[in-house]
């Protein structure tokens, strides 16, 4: 067993440099293969990446950005790679190591310290009343899960979390199983992130999807990128943006911090990135206040409707509806409001709106930047109606474009894993298997919490992910969890949602993308889809970590087979043995799946249709739809920063790969807390300083964040950034954004306080 290294540092060992003003280059790949020699040795680095993102490979459990038809050699970057090495890491844990430490003791130690243990080896339980994990075998794991659920006074008191890595497959067949027990009970993690894109795009156009290709971003003339910063989340996005400035484009980035992939994007694959100067991407940095994009995108469409002859009149006139009523609202705002809200200048906002006005073919990329405030929703339906007054709705080069996190997270949407499922789907889904599904939508994850907060929840169940570290109001949810009879977790390595246990609390080692999967029909291939809706296969090659670990399909099926039994009939033994079953049975219930089996034998996958593309808009007017929103943005009160939670460059999602963010030059930890010079003058307060961070929410309650070093940074005054899950306490339960219940965790109004 390879053993892991110490947990030897504290704030004190912080260091801050410069920060960065490129992105990858020959650094990228060195630290890329660094930390994939430290994981899983030489041998075992070369095998595996050459296999990743590969046609004959598997697909990477980091992003969802796609792939191109043609791959390169090395079709990966550098916090791929880092998300793989963690993976197919050599090292491994198992009842030795749950011996020697106690469930109270995991809990003191760091979110790195135990990503780095290792692999999880053995089904383990922690029994009611002790503090200690001990191994348990299969059958009994999942007798005790099916009698729990069948003892449950309602199916509604279980919930049912997924993390966006779930294949299809195994997606399918736990939505299925949930609800033949008989609830919505389907939270995820599209909840805490993308939610707001998903109901604002299904209101405006009726498909909660992006509706551009990589060939559409490499062709347009406009590529604005709004609250990302995609050389740390999205990396091979760089590629894309690369393409599409040597084609011509203009890019325009904005954020609160300067960002250095956006700065300067030096590509591993090319001479020019490692040997020359890289590639200048964004021709304009706009530093917006965070929370202004709304106010942003409402001046850039008063200014256009002041041009009659860039409206795509023809467009509107056939395709949408409402723009008379839009039309009229924008021009009666004032614009010098509309302007100080975004804390940018008149003469920046101008200079915007005549990029749109010199564009025809415009895409607006978006992320979590955008999506988590309270009125995330109102500034989506705002880059949609920006985007239809030129008619940049289904058309070459142009469109929308949220840039999804996790790896299959939109697959799982697809494949079922939402509680407000749409009636057709659960139509096709009770002439498909025969039974009634249950109707009544179910909860997200703010009203699972708020349900556990309540005893109205005892069981909780995850597929994947760290659910603890992942959700807001960390004290909240810890309690809420710890009210739970019984907590189940499907997980390929220790995280914190192992250490926060229900009475009872269960550990279920799963196989990882980079395993080999072998049933009894043979070596198995899943599918995802990426983030423009193209599905492809993904087949593990290398040796699972231990004998002991299921699939997540095997899983969940075999939990199914105990805990559904005969009420419903599904042949749960056939769906375990081949995984071809599955999408048999997908194709018949999910559009766009027809001949499934077919389309995914083609190495370059298949593409879903969207109806945006050919002009067609499925929402309740049968257009696309002009929202006419009042104004919101963040008021600041004075002697407050507003905060805005974010990764570093060493993390991807909840899984800390290292103590660096070498793009903002932060080296050895994670508690520190980025704030422009002028609101440190003006707070009394000084870089290198040890603060409290403390937010400020309409119940009165005190949240703090303990010890964080100030570093004083170019981001927006009055604006603050410091990372998650750190700073996931401070993010109230409550505070969340209209329509789509996602936690506001991009504008927690805070204050600091000297240790």
């Amino acid at each position: 067993m390879s053993r892991a290294p110490r947990e030897d540092f504290d704030e004190s060992d912080v260091q801050v440099g410069h920060s960065k003003d490129s992105a990858a280059g020959v650094p990228g790949v060195y630290h890329a293969l660094k930390k994939s020699y430290e994981q899983m040795g030489a041998t075992r680095t070369t095998r595996t990446l050459l296999k990743l993102n590969q046609k004959d490979g598997f697909d990477c459990p980091g992003c969802a950005w796609p792939e191109k038809d043609h791959r390169h050699v090395a079709e990966f970057c550098e916090n791929g790679a880092k998300a793989v090495a963690e993976e197919a890491t050599k090292r491994t844990i198992g009842a030795d190591f749950f011996a020697r430490h106690a469930v109270s003791e995991l809990d003191q130690k760091t979110d790195w310290w135990l990503g780095q243990q290792g692999r999880l080896t053995e089904p383990l339980i922690k029994p009611a009343g002790q503090d200690h994990y001990v191994p348990i075998s299969w059958d009994s794991a999942f007798d005790l899960i099916a009698t729990e659920l069948r003892g449950l006074d309602s199916p509604n008191r279980a919930t049912f979390y997924t993390s966006g890595r779930t294949s299809n497959e195994a997606a399918f067949v736990y939505q299925l199983m949930v609800r033949a027990l008989g609830t919505n009970n389907l939270p995820d993690c599209s909840n805490m992130c993308h939610e707001s894109s998903g109901s604002a795009l299904t209101e405006a156009i009726g498909v909660g999807k992006g509706s551009v290709q990589i060939d559409d971003l490499e062709q347009a003339d406009l590529i604005v990128v709004m609250g990302q910063n995609p050389g740390t989340n999205h990396p091979r996005m760089l590629a894309t943006l690369e393409a599409a400035k040597q084609n011509g484009a203009v890019i325009v980035a904005v954020n609160p911090l300067p960002e250095a992939g956006l700065i300067n994007f030096r590509n591993p694959q090319t001479p020019k990135g490692v040997v020359g100067s890289g590639t200048p991407l964004a021709d304009d940095f706009l530093q917006i206040r965070i929370g202004g994009d709304q106010a942003l995108l409402m001046a850039v469409a008063q200014i256009l409707l002041q041009h009659d002859e860039v409206i795509d009149h023809a467009f509107i006139a056939e395709h949408t509806a409402g723009f008379d009523e839009y039309a009229a609202h924008i021009k009666g705002l004032d614009l010098a409001e509309l302007v100080r809200a975004t804390g940018l200048t008149q003469s920046q906002v101008r200079d915007l709106a005549d990029r749109f006005l010199a564009s025809r073919k415009t895409i607006v990329c978006w992320a979590m930047g955008i999506t988590q405030h309270k009125h995330s929703v109102p500034t989506i339906h705002e880059i949609v109606n920006v985007l239809m007054i030129q008619g940049n709705l289904g058309r070459p080069g142009a469109g929308v474009c949220p840039v999804r996190g996790h790896s299959n997270v939109q697959g799982d949407r697809t494949m079922g894993i939402f509680e407000k499922m749409p009636e057709w789907f659960l139509d096709n889904l009770q002439q498909e298997f025969g039974f009634e599904p249950p109707r009544q939508h179910g909860f997200d994850v703010v009203d699972s919490l708020r349900a556990m907060r309540d005893g109205e929840i005892d069981v909780f169940m995850a597929v994947g992910g760290n659910f603890v570290r992942a959700t807001p109001d960390s004290n909240l949810t810890e309690a809420a969890l710890r009210q739970c009879r019984l907590t189940v977790q499907v997980s390929t390595k220790l995280n914190r949602s192992h250490t926060v246990c229900g009475e009872t609390a269960l550990i279920l080692p799963t196989l990882g993308r980079t395993d080999r999967d072998r049933q009894a029909s043979g070596d198995q291939k899943v599918s995802v889809e990426d983030s423009m809706s193209r599905v492809h296969g993904s087949r593990g090659h290398l040796k699972p970590p231990s004998d002991q670990l299921l699939s997540e399909v095997a899983i969940v099926t075999r939990l199914a087979r105990r805990a559904v039994g005969d009420r419903v009939d599904v042949p749960w033994d056939d769906f375990e043995a081949d995984y071809s079953t599955i999408r048999d049975r997908i194709s018949r219930v999910v559009p766009g799946f027809d001949d499934y089996e077919t389309k995914l034998a083609d190495p370059k996958g298949f593409t879903l249709p969207h109806a945006t593309r050919s002009r067609r808009f499925p929402t309740k007017t049968g257009r696309a739809n002009f929202t006419a929103c009042p104004l919101e943005y963040p008021k600041i009160p004075e002697g407050r920063l507003l905060l805005q939670t974010l990764r570093s460059h060493d993390q991807y999602n909840t899984t800390i790969y290292g103590l660096d963010d070498r793009y903002r030059g932060v080296t050895g930890g994670r508690r520190v807390v980025f704030v422009n010079a002028d609101d440190l003058r003006t707070l009394g307060l000084a870089d290198g300083e040890m603060v409290d961070l403390v937010s400020e929410w309409v119940d009165g309650v005190d949240r703090r964040a303990e010890n964080f070093r100030i570093v004083q940074y170019d981001t927006a005054k009055g604006c603050a950034a410091a990372y998650y899950p750190e700073t996931n306490v401070l993010v109230p339960l409550d505070s969340v954004a209209d329509t789509s219940n996602t936690p506001t965790s991009k504008s927690v109004i805070v204050r600091l306080e000297k240790v």
